[in-house]
């Protein structure tokens, strides 16, 4: 099957859900992400869309028990920038009229040790499709980390088809 093909069954698999529903839908995902991050000190997330699994609570949560949270920013075509999030009183609408954070610049990759990685599908072996423009990616190839894979369980399909370029998560949950 081709990307666009995935990307657009998984869209079609989003739209059969209210917003509320995908909310009840990510409770499960997210608790089984909480033991995962237990030991966890500097945990690169998102700040979930309306259709993925809501992480905002999750997000909370670290912050609150002294983690650093690390949120991406789009920078330009092919850029993220890395920031600091305390709270959603860091968030603006940036690129693609997603919440990103406005807080400090985070330089120090090699201090990540976990990322949460959204994706439209995930396979067991860990191959993730984006949303088409590889700004995962790009930032996923310059980390020597844990990546976790998160999903709502409609999106883990038996193959994710790969390019050269793509990287592979290390569990998906």
């Amino acid at each position: 099957m081709l990307k666009a093909n995935l990307r657009r069954q998984m869209r079609d698999r989003k739209r059969q859900f209210t917003r509320r529903q995908l909310e009840e839908l990510s409770l499960p995902v997210v608790a089984r992400l909480r033991p995962l991050l237990r030991e966890a000190s500097v945990v690169l997330a998102y700040y979930s869309l309306p259709d993925e699994v809501c992480t905002h609570d999750l997000l909370g949560e670290l912050v609150a028990v002294g983690k650093t949270v690390l949120l991406p920013r789009v920078v330009d075509d092919t850029t993220l920038a890395l920031c600091r999030y305390s709270g959603e009183a860091d968030l603006r609408e940036g690129a693609f009229h997603i919440l990103e954070p406005v807080g400090e610049r985070f330089t120090d990759l090699s201090l990540i040790d976990t990322v949460l990685v959204p994706g439209m599908a995930f396979d067991a072996r860990g191959h993730r499709l984006g949303r088409g423009k590889g700004y995962y990616d790009r930032l996923l190839s310059g980390l020597v980390c844990r990546k976790i894979g998160v999903c709502f369980d409609f999106q883990k399909v038996v193959e994710v088809p790969v390019d050269a370029y793509d990287v592979a998560v290390d569990i998906v949950v």
